[in-house]
């Protein structure tokens, strides 16, 4: 638990024992109740509703989506709130009737309870005190939802843009740029069409990097085009030395995914693994869809030692988009395996 959590933790069980402290002193107002029962009823009245309400809480926490008040969370809510009234109300009974085995109730004190109280009475007066304790409560996570939202679509905002940065880094600087262009320059004396075409490819990829800063999500039939031309820009200056393969499932063409997300990765494969082996290698990309959830693999002949220093790079960047856009329904994990460099990414599909 980090120490915003730590602080939310502490501060809630300050209030719970300040709020439900203030209420149960309204006996000590009260003159036809001895002061026995008084101080009684003041540490039992607070235990049991904190008791009663810290279960309450533990199942909302659990089982509430603060984020959307839809039809099965209202439901949720109603029924849980019933539960939390009737552990209120049984377990006031039972201190009253642990009390009146011990001390008994004095003659004035029972003449007070049978004008004052009631069963009526009690259930409304104790689903009335709930039920303001479920507003404030529900008030105060709405609140910290819509600012830990508004506070996660900035970092997204923000990853975003490191991640169009660091994509440019790796297209714009001189030294990419001086190979690339000299590469096609000397591709035009033998193929002219070849050329133009590489020069379109490379414009492309500039122009999606750029534009695609302002978007959470794109098909991933778009993404793979740009890997393409990413590639074919690269073929001309490893040439043989680098093999692409695609095995790509057609049910997994719309699916939606961050931008540049493949783009990193395939990127890393092809700088930081293939260009460091004399021999060259492969890089292999597959997609498909099972149990309404994305696999994407990229695999890459090498090992880790090789890319260590680069492949972190964009590494973070993923993880915090994949953490922010979807949450723990979402996996990436890199290792090696058997003399290749295997990165996986699982998203939903829904």
């Amino acid at each position: 638990m980090d120490l915003k959590n730590k602080y939310s933790e502490l501060l809630f069980w300050v209030l719970q024992l300040v709020g439900w402290s203030m209420l149960s002193s309204v006996m000590f107002i009260i003159p036809e109740l001895s002061n026995t029962y008084k101080i009684y009823s003041f540490f039992t009245g607070t235990a049991v509703a904190i008791l009663a309400t810290s279960g309450y809480r533990y199942y909302l926490k659990q089982h509430i989506d603060f984020t959307s008040f839809k039809e099965k969370n209202l439901i949720r809510i109603f029924f849980s709130f019933i539960a939390c009234v009737a552990t209120y109300y049984f377990l006031f009974i039972f201190t009253d009737y642990f009390y009146e085995l011990i001390w008994q109730k004095t003659p004035l004190e029972i003449q007070w309870f049978e004008e004052n109280s009631s069963f009526l009475y009690s259930i409304i007066s104790t689903s009335v005190t709930i039920l303001i304790w479920t507003i404030i409560y529900l008030g105060i996570k709405f609140i910290i939802s819509i600012n830990k939202n508004r506070l996660e679509n900035l970092e997204l905002q923000s990853t975003l843009k490191e991640a169009q940065l660091n994509t440019l880094k790796g297209q714009v600087n001189p030294h990419f740029m001086f190979n690339s262009l000299n590469n096609i320059r000397g591709l035009m004396l033998e193929d002219v069409e070849k050329s133009r075409e590489m020069i379109t490819k490379l414009s492309e990829m500039l122009q999606y990097a750029l534009s695609k800063n302002t978007v959470n999500a794109i098909a991933l039939s778009e993404e793979l085009e740009m890997v393409d031309n990413y590639i074919a820009l690269a073929k001309i200056q490893m040439e043989d030395r680098l093999e692409y393969q695609k095995h790509i499932d057609e049910n997994s063409m719309p699916v939606l995914i961050p931008p540049m997300i493949i783009q990193l990765l395939v990127e890393n494969a092809a700088k930081h693994g293939i260009a460091n082996l004399k021999n060259g290698g492969t890089i292999s990309l597959t997609t498909r869809v099972t149990n309404q959830q994305l696999h994407i693999e990229v695999r890459n002949t090498g090992n880790l030692t090789i890319s260590e220093n680069s492949t972190k790079l964009g590494l973070k960047n993923i993880q915090q988009r994949l953490r922010l856009l979807y949450g723990v329904k979402a996996e990436f994990t890199l290792d090696e395996i058997e003399g290749h460099v295997l990165a996986i990414i699982k998203i939903p599909t829904l």
